[in-house]
């Protein structure tokens, strides 16, 4: 247990998503935002209840859900590796405009504010694939203000059963810019 909690600790000083601007805060007792990931935001937010790597959704859905290359809202866009995007990426779609343009929801796409693991929200997606069959997408980048010029693989769409729930978030905790020498103290005994 005590080596658990060190490995935590020790994870959670090394995380790159520290919030910006600690110091406005009341409670020193917060330490950690989440760094939100595209996976457990697209589950969230589909329902498709799959986990691991985004690049493993596509072929753990082969049978479990019904997929395709058609976008319908709620559909979860599977992204394939690409360039240094090597675990892949998820999105879900929150509408559809036309055969060629959707807009999705989905998280660590866009640093924002200089800060990655933000969430988007209706954000435009273009398929530019020859044979307009989704496979090749520009997704909006914030940096840029625009569609970006890369063209981002896709698998397809997994398309879940329309029964899930958002889940609801109780409470979120601010973050430090740097972590406490009070946090790292009482996790001073477990390291080696």
């Amino acid at each position: 247990m005590r080596k658990e909690l060190a490995a935590f600790a020790l994870i959670a000083c090394a995380s790159p998503a520290l919030a910006d601007g600690y110091d406005g805060y009341r409670s020193h007792a917060a330490e950690l935002d989440a760094y939100l990931q595209c996976v457990p935001y697209a589950r969230d937010v589909s329902g498709i209840e799959l986990y691991g790597d985004a690049h493993t959704w596509w072929s753990q859905a082969q049978g479990r859900y019904a997929t395709g290359n058609t976008p319908r809202p709620g559909a979860v866009m599977a992204f394939r590796p690409h360039r240094n995007m090597q675990l892949g990426h998820v999105a879900a779609v929150s509408r559809v405009l036309d055969s060629r343009r959707v807009l999705l929801d989905h998280a660590n796409w866009s640093p924002i504010n200089g800060r990655r693991g933000q969430v988007e929200k209706d954000v435009l997606a273009i398929d530019v694939s020859p044979a307009n069959d989704w496979t090749e997408v520009r997704v909006w980048y914030a940096p840029l203000g625009d569609v970006g010029r890369t063209a981002w693989p896709v698998y397809g769409f997994i398309y879940g059963d329309g029964r899930a729930e958002p889940r609801r978030q109780i409470a979120m905790a601010p973050a430090r810019k740097q972590t406490s020498r009070r946090f790292l103290s009482a996790f001073a005994e477990f390291s080696d």
